[in-house]
């Protein structure tokens, strides 16, 4: 959700509860339709202060799995850079092979990856060139000790790569389910239908508009909070970008230059299979 359509949802709902709070107030008594004010404004303390606490707590879920994905994305983009330099460890006939395939993947998790995660899918997809890394590696057989060294900490490096890949994947799809979204509107519906019954036609309209605007603009503004980390990768403020990985393509780039690697990437600028 982009930040002119939370705006527009803001500003739409914003009109309809105040519409609703100045319609019934034409026909409410003075001093609203509660005989005790301080008894109704008690109990909707209570009905604000549950939905606060339950949307609290669905905020701090939220957040951390929006941290989560957000710290896989950067562990990759490093663990991608850490490969590239053991790689340079491994048998010469092997590290070109291996240096252009990371290359390759980096491409395709910022040109391929990320568009799917934005559309809320690719949860349960595998990066085309994990497996072409795989199976460069196979026939590889280190001999020295250096190589050997380089060989175990490829396969550490690799773990950590695929386990970074698994937390970032992790917020692509929610994680909130159906059920605590309708519980969330139907608090929020209570507050706002309890709010109408403080409609009191002894009090100015510009009033009882702001009691209504503000009660509605805290509901939606959390309720869109709760969307956006539930959201990390969709079109809103905050969402998450391949930064740190575009960041990794540019320092290969340079890493390639100072090895002197020069042969022909098997892939395109999109992580496609082709040479570029």
């Amino acid at each position: 959700m982009s930040l002119l359509w939370s705006i527009l949802i803001l500003v739409v709902v914003n009109v309809a509860t105040i519409a609703a709070m100045l319609l019934v107030r034409r026909r409410a008594p003075e001093g609203s339709r509660f005989k005790d004010g301080d008894r109704a404004s008690g109990v909707f303390g209570v009905l604000a202060g549950g939905f606060a606490i339950f949307a609290g707590f669905i905020i701090f879920l939220a957040f951390t799995s929006y941290d989560q994905s957000r710290t896989g994305g950067e562990t990759e983009a490093l663990t991608v850079i850490q490969q590239f330099e053991t790689a340079e460890l491994l048998p010469r006939a092997t590290r070109g092979r291996l240096t252009g395939e990371l290359v390759c993947y980096a491409r395709s998790v910022v040109h391929q990856e990320w568009p799917q995660m934005e559309d809320g899918k690719g949860g349960d997809t595998i990066n085309p060139w994990a497996v072409v890394l795989f199976r460069s590696l196979r026939p590889v057989n280190p001999t020295s000790a250096s190589e050997q060294s380089a060989y175990d900490k490829w396969l550490d490096q690799t773990s950590d790569r695929e386990e970074a890949r698994r937390d970032r994947l992790h917020g692509a799809e929610g994680i909130i389910p159906t059920s605590i979204w309708l519980v969330l509107f139907l608090i929020a519906g209570v507050v706002f239908g309890f709010m109408l019954f403080f409609a009191d036609s002894g009090e100015g309209a510009g009033a009882q508009a702001m009691l209504m605007g503000s009660a509605t603009t805290v509901v939606v503004v959390t309720l869109m909070a709760i969307n956006a980390l539930d959201n990390p990768y969709r079109n809103a403020p905050g969402q998450l970008r391949p930064v740190a990985m575009e960041r990794s393509l540019r320092i290969l780039s340079r890493e390639r230059a100072v090895v002197n690697e020069r042969a022909p990437l098997p892939c395109d600028a999109r992580g496609a299979r082709g040479s570029s």
